[in-house]
């Protein structure tokens, strides 16, 4: 079995020390970032699975991505620690979808683009002159992915990825009513990083992929992996690696990393624990 994608990340893109913490600026976030701010910072802002409003709740994984020289934003303040290790559901891959209202909306990605930018200008800011503002992602796994999509269609994002996650079928009000015609507003490259097919967001990514032809379209799923993904091992395990090559090439213009995903020789391409589909990257 080829493994490039894991000698990629751990070879070239090692990891250094990261921090999370509360901005009185933005109580209703977690931010994370490297302990020492050099260059310029892509931002990264974050919505979580199950709309939490819980910004540890991708602790292991946020964590490592901001390690390699991004500022990451998470929806919810930090909450326990326990919730960075949340209990699975009975049934691993199903997640628990809220039973009411979201307890999140996709403008609380707005928000944090928002003050990001804002902070990149201020006095006193730790953070003045050292965001690249012209390099947004937006990213969520399960009902955050969903979260991301809709945040996506504000200009200033200049890539989506949707992490376990697919706009549902028919829209409902847990999803804030996000519908499949919401993905013609995407104008920036998407990837949707998925498990198996016993995913439960397996097939709605997968339409929405098909779905999704204006614009650069990346479908990948782990075998053996469903809709809890490997967020909570160790530097976010391999979703983790593959976050940080993606985020690598398309806010850093990596062309090393890059090769984990262009190419009909690419490293899923090659790794057998991987399926990769792809548009208008080739």
């Amino acid at each position: 079995m080829f493994k490039l994608s894991l000698v990629l990340v751990a070879g070239v893109l090692a990891s250094a020390q990261a921090i999370m913490e509360a901005d009185p600026g933005l109580p209703t976030h977690t931010i994370y970032r490297h302990e020492k701010i050099t260059g310029k910072l892509p931002i990264i802002v974050w919505g979580n699975g199950a709309c939490a409003n819980l910004g540890n709740r991708f602790q292991d994984f946020l964590t490592e991505i901001a390690s390699h020289g991004y500022l990451a934003i998470a929806i919810g303040p930090i909450g326990p620690p326990e919730a960075a290790r949340p209990p699975q559901p009975a049934a691993a891959n199903t997640p628990r979808p809220p039973a009411g209202p979201p307890a999140t909306k996709a403008s609380q990605l707005i928000d944090a683009i928002d003050w990001a930018i804002a902070e990149n200008t201020r006095a006193g800011s730790k953070y003045k002159g050292k965001l690249d503002i012209k390099k947004i992602a937006v990213m969520g796994q399960s009902c955050g992915g969903v979260q991301a999509i809709k945040a996506s269609a504000d200009p200033r994002v200049t890539m989506t990825i949707a992490w376990n996650s697919g706009v549902l079928p028919a829209p409902t009000p847990a999803m804030e009513n996000v519908s499949k015609d919401d993905l013609k507003k995407l104008h920036a490259p998407i990837a949707w990083i998925n498990g198996d097919p016993s995913d439960i967001a397996h097939k709605n990514a997968e339409d929405d992929f098909n779905r999704t032809d204006h614009i650069p379209a990346l479908f990948a799923w782990r075998k053996g992996i469903g809709h809890s993904g490997t967020y909570r091992e160790p530097k976010g395990g391999e979703f983790g690696q593959i976050a940080v090559a993606y985020l690598h090439w398309r806010l850093k213009n990596d062309k090393r990393a890059a090769k984990m995903f262009k190419g009909p020789d690419c490293g899923l391409c090659r790794d057998d624990n991987w399926k990769i589909f792809k548009k208008r990257i080739e």
